[in-house]
């Protein structure tokens, strides 16, 4: 199993989601801003290495939105979602095929991976 962390970033009613680029696995699906877990690191501290290198932007970690597994036909991720803020800079696409800012409401108009149909639910049912 793959330990993976991403964030919840809220700018008012509106959070961050990221387009998956083209060469890579769920090529084109939107999802949370993060990455793995590397060794030695904790989800924290890999949180705010992946924003940094995706987005460019330092990241306030908060307190831990959901968590879930999920298997995909080639890998297992335990998803842990932290709540998040933005301490310093704006959203740069480093990495992925397009960000957005998007409400709750508009969560059926994007195409997710399948890892954050659950977290996704849980953000429709609280807003």
């Amino acid at each position: 199993m793959v330990e993976v962390v991403a964030a919840l970033i809220w700018d008012k009613d509106k959070f961050l989601i990221c387009q998956r680029p083209k060469n890579k696995a769920r090529a084109l699906l939107w999802e949370f801003v993060g990455g793995k877990v590397e060794q030695g690191e904790t989800k924290e501290q890999a949180l705010i290495r992946e924003c940094k290198e995706e987005l460019n932007i330092a990241l306030g970690v908060g307190d831990v939105f959901m968590e879930v597994v999920h298997e995909y036909p080639d890998i297992t991720v335990q998803l842990t979602l932290f709540n998040a803020t933005i301490a310093e800079g704006v959203p740069q696409k480093l990495e992925h095929n397009d960000i957005k800012w998007i409400t709750p409401a508009e969560i059926p108009n994007y195409n997710f991976c399948p890892a954050d149909e659950e977290i996704l639910l849980e953000l429709q049912r609280k807003n």
